[in-house]
């Protein structure tokens, strides 16, 4: 027999603090819609035509602070999201927000690979 009273659970008991509304605005850069914990999401395209959604996201919840993601794109729509190209962490949603900026400009300019080298920890 099915018992339709809420379970109490981990899940129901943490409630996720919305993270400050932030609105990165790139000249020539799309947004994407940005999920619960997100600063700002973009569509990228490097110089070669490829696709990445850069994510930067608040996941303090999970000791990582504010996150930086690089997914890349398949088929034009579908985002690798298990499977990152990278992931920069930083301290405060300003650094995040900076960082989210310069993938963006290194994705543009053909050197996401070395960036990521030199940033990554």
């Amino acid at each position: 027999m099915i018992d339709n009273d809420m379970v109490e659970t981990e899940q129901a008991l943490v409630t996720p603090e919305a993270p400050e509304s932030r609105a990165v605005d790139i000249p020539g850069i799309p947004p994407v819609k940005r999920h619960t914990f997100d600063l700002a999401r973009h569509l990228a395209q490097s110089p070669d035509g490829k696709n990445y959604v850069v994510a930067t996201y608040d996941d303090r919840h999970m000791g990582r602070g504010y996150v930086t993601s690089i997914f890349p794109q398949q088929g034009g729509y579908l985002t690798l999201v298990r499977l990152p190209l990278g992931e920069i962490s930083s301290q405060d949603p300003e650094e995040a927000v900076e960082c989210h900026i310069s993938v963006i400009r290194a994705i543009q300019q053909g050197k996401i690979r070395n960036y990521l080298q030199q940033h990554q920890k």
